[in-house]
């Protein structure tokens, strides 16, 4: 019998790929058997993790629209194929603001990004059996938040644009789905991490009682991106160690 989480064949591109939660899915694909392409802006760090991992890396400003362009085109080059995509690249902006520059950077990140990059990936994607996107949203988009509000804003749009994707994709055999992860240790929540105040009122609402790894949200893209979902599409998979469904108790 086939292993359905395996990805033999699959050519995936993940942005926002060489640090976090994104080396953590590119690595849990090469593991599975996929060929993958990584992506960021900066194009040292590509090149490093791209060594690293033994994938390729393609430097890439996911804001900038030839960028994008050049992305799909060099992986398609590359590889000959695109089956998979981790729309992955994202920022939290700054806490509590709605300036105009802030709140525009976050959107065109977190979102714009997502919709530009599928939009390109997508006619090509559909040509492929088993093709699958997933993309990265947040807790943070299903609840209220004073803090990183426009980061919510953009990750509930996020989660939005999976279900019309679905829609509009899967006649043509494309399944499209997000991720929410909720509290992760990886290098940028490290602040918090140390914080011991915070981590005690965190755990608290978390009934599994620990941050999530990088690993956790990989093991959750990969579910999505392989045949072991082969019906699931427009659904928001919510990886946080239970703390949406908690009363703090």
């Amino acid at each position: 019998m086939t292993d359905p989480f395996r990805l033999d064949g699959k050519v995936a591109l993940v942005t926002g790929g060489t640090r976090g939660i994104g080396r953590a899915i590119a690595a849990a694909f090469l593991v599975a058997g996929a060929t993958v392409v990584i992506a960021s802006e900066d194009g040292d760090d590509t090149r490093v993790a791209a060594h690293d991992l033994g994938c390729t890396g393609i430097a890439c400003d996911v804001t900038d629209e030839a960028a994008l362009d050049a992305l799909v085109a060099g992986t398609l080059a590359a590889h000959g194929a695109l089956d998979i995509v981790v729309a992955n690249a994202g920022i939290t902006g700054i806490p509590g603001s709605w300036s105009g520059e802030d709140f525009d950077r976050v959107m065109a990140i977190n979102l714009r990004s997502q919709v530009r990059l599928l939009d390109k990936a997508l006619p090509h994607m559909a040509v492929r059996e088993g093709a699958s996107a997933v993309l990265v949203a947040s807790i943070a988009g299903l609840r209220g938040n004073a803090a990183i509000n426009a980061y919510a804003l953009a990750k509930a749009g996020v989660a939005q644009l999976a279900r019309n994707l679905a829609v509009q994709w899967g006649p043509k055999g494309v399944r499209v789905n997000a991720m929410s992860p909720g509290f992760i240790a990886t290098p940028l929540s490290a602040p918090l991490l140390a914080d011991a105040a915070f981590m005690a009122r965190r755990m608290q609402m978390t009934p599994l009682r620990r941050a999530g790894t990088p690993e956790d949200i990989a093991n959750a893209a990969l579910f999505l991106a392989s045949p072991a979902a082969a019906f699931v599409t427009g659904h928001t998979l919510v990886v946080d160690g239970g703390t949406t469904i908690t009363d703090g108790s």
